[in-house]
């Protein structure tokens, strides 16, 4: 999920260790968080956001752009409810039926994020794809995104097309490894690397 959620309200409904797990992804894009449930744990506690300590009411979503239901399911259900009569996104936590988001494993890295999904069927599955290309990303990318930043602004400039962006991008990052073209043996390999670019793109 690719929101814009900076200084925008998110509903948490739940106080467990599994509502208090979504937080930080949360405020790291800038959310404001109002949490609420009967008791909450001491992780959400401390962590700074708004709380309000009773049991869901459809008034919490006054104003939400989104919601996090990780409630028992008779919770999730009320909450989802509600949601959908306010035209509001909902991640129900390991409750498909209840959800209309579905978050994946995210990797993180460098400016680069990228998404896995098993549309809330295999949570887990998300998990060990997520290790896995997180495994298999140059340890350089930081790297790869200061050259596609620079890139981007001369091709701003010069007004250079869509299609014509990748193969100038791939040159770049090979000769970041003293390598001038796209051959089979340079580092940075085009069917590697067009997943990665599809996604900048």
């Amino acid at each position: 999920m690719y929101l814009k959620l900076d200084g925008r309200r998110v509903v948490v409904v739940g106080g467990g260790p599994v509502a208090a797990s979504k937080l930080a992804a949360l405020q790291a894009v800038g959310a404001e968080i109002v949490v609420v449930a009967p008791e909450v744990c001491a992780d959400i506690r401390g962590a700074g956001v708004a709380i309000v300590e009773r049991g869901f009411e459809p008034r919490d979503l006054e104003g939400a752009w989104f919601v996090v239901a990780a409630a028992p399911p008779e919770v999730n259900r009320h909450v989802a409810a509600e949601a959908e009569r306010r035209h509001v996104f909902v991640n129900a936590v390991d409750d498909p039926p209840n959800a209309t988001v579905y978050l994946g494993g995210v990797v993180r890295r460098a400016g680069v994020t990228v998404g896995i999904s098993t549309d809330g069927a295999a949570p887990a599955l998300a998990g060990l794809l997520r290790e896995a290309i997180d495994a298999m990303l140059p340890r350089d990318l930081e790297a790869w995104m200061l050259r596609a930043h620079e890139l981007r602004r001369e091709w701003r400039q010069r007004q250079v097309p869509m299609p014509d962006r990748r193969p100038e991008l791939l040159d770049a990052l090979n000769a970041l490894y003293g390598h001038h073209s796209a051959a089979a043996d340079s580092p940075v390999a085009a069917d590697n690397v067009e997943p990665a670019l599809e996604l900048v793109k």
